[in-house]
């Protein structure tokens, strides 16, 4: 009995893709949201708060790990194995009463989740032709925010429907669902049953011939072309911003703004979804700057550039009276930090091999969650003696020298002189 061919297949599977990665951000979000309850009745401080987070983002650099494995044992495979681990790891937090064991548990819970970009990638490099690439890549990264965005309203709820050892049970249940899903649905374009011959075609004439070389990724290999660095340095100046969002913000709210739980369930989702816009606008502006003559390249530079300008409002977040203005400022933070993070991201694909895109996405995401890691200690060392200010301050410069960065270091292979 023949298949039944899906028409725009593609456009399914990334949706597929950005389900996980809301349910990685949900998990990996539970604990910003509940940590106001948290931390009262554990009694941890706002430095043992910052360790127990440097603990996730010291794991999470190992994304070149996950990133190897993904390219080893394929993206259906690799990714369930992570997404499982993920699952029960977010689950068992349930259990632990004290910082100690929470930063135990987020480490595992960071090297798992390491995972999803590298697999985002990967399947974007694998379905998609170059001109959807930066579409693509804005649609998975929108699990990013949603899943932040969701976090939230769902684990105020468990807190006060239960306790906050239910929100980690509900979140981490929702992944083991996905998983399902994930095993059920998804198959590489080359042996989709499901895939028209006709979307098959159009998929692989899209994609740069050279790029499609099976071989398997070297790190050291990757580590001396300056095409990674050129991508690595700006997400290392980039991420600190997604960082204090997902990390600080509900404890900015709490302490600073004087917000109960409540009023944080209802406004600090606010940020992530202005980022759901950026992370589409971003792929959006990218095509319109190439239909006004520049390469693809180029038009991503221009794009990333774009957002590190929007960038610098959140510099006056700590000096605006209003909470409504602030809050404001760290809605055009989410959004601006999507339109250059997505766009960063979706470099890697365009840059190298298909057989080695996981790996680079994940070798470029461990110094981005290198520079989250020094910024978020930063907060918890500093934030008692000199408050957030100086830091928001930082965070509206930082994407300007990662622009520069992307511009100087990043060789276009359509430019005449490359």
């Amino acid at each position: 009995m023949p298949q039944l061919k899906i028409p725009g297949l593609r456009w399914w599977m990334i949706s597929l893709i950005m389900l996980g990665a809301i349910i990685n951000y949900l998990t990996r979000s539970t604990l910003s949201v509940a940590a106001p309850t948290l931390l009262k009745e554990l009694q941890i401080g706002p430095q043992e708060y910052s360790w127990i987070s440097a603990a996730f983002q010291g794991a999470i650099m190992l994304q070149p790990v996950c990133g190897y494995v993904l390219d080893v044992l394929g993206l259906k495979v690799g990714y369930a194995i992570f997404a499982i681990a993920w699952s029960f790891i977010n689950m068992a937090h349930a259990f632990a009463h004290s910082w100690p064991a929470f930063a135990v548990l987020r480490g595992a819970l960071g090297l798992a989740e390491g995972s999803a970009n590298p697999a985002g990638m990967k399947a974007t490099s694998e379905w998609f032709p170059a001109s959807e690439r930066g579409f693509a890549g804005g649609i998975y990264n929108i699990g990013a925010s949603v899943g932040s965005m969701v976090a939230p309203p769902l684990v105020t709820w468990a807190i006060l429907a239960y306790n906050w050892q239910f929100a980690f049970v509900i979140t981490g249940a929702l992944g083991l669902i996905w998983v399902l899903l994930w095993l059920r649905f998804y198959y590489h374009p080359s042996v989709h049953p499901n895939l028209s011959q006709e979307e098959r075609t159009y998929i692989v004439s899209g994609q740069e011939a050279a790029l499609g070389v099976a071989a398997r990724p070297s790190v050291a290999k990757i580590a001396r072309q300056r095409n990674f660095w050129g991508i690595a340095l700006p997400r290392f100046l980039a991420d600190p911003t997604w960082g204090t969002l997902t990390v600080w913000l509900p404890l900015y709210l709490f302490s600073v703004r004087h917000m109960d739980l409540k009023q944080i369930a209802l406004t600090a989702w606010l940020p992530f979804l202005a980022a759901d816009a950026g992370c589409i606008f971003g792929g959006y502006l990218t095509r319109r700057f190439q239909q006004r003559g520049l390469t693809l390249i180029n038009a991503r530079r221009a794009t990333f550039t774009f957002g590190a300008l929007l960038m610098c409002g959140v510099a006056f977040v700590g000096t605006v009276e209003s909470v409504y203005s602030a809050l404001a400022l760290l809605c055009l933070a989410g959004f601006a930090h999507q339109t250059l993070s997505v766009t960063v991201i979706t470099m890697s694909s365009d840059l190298f091999p298909r057989s080695e895109v996981a790996t680079v996405a994940g070798m470029a995401g461990t110094f981005g969650n290198l520079g989250l890691l020094l910024f978020s200690l930063a907060i918890g060392g500093l934030v008692t003696t000199v408050g957030y200010t100086p830091f928001f301050v930082c965070l509206g410069m930082l994407d300007l020298i990662g622009a520069v960065l992307l511009w100087k270091l990043v060789t276009d292979p359509e430019s005449k002189n490359a």
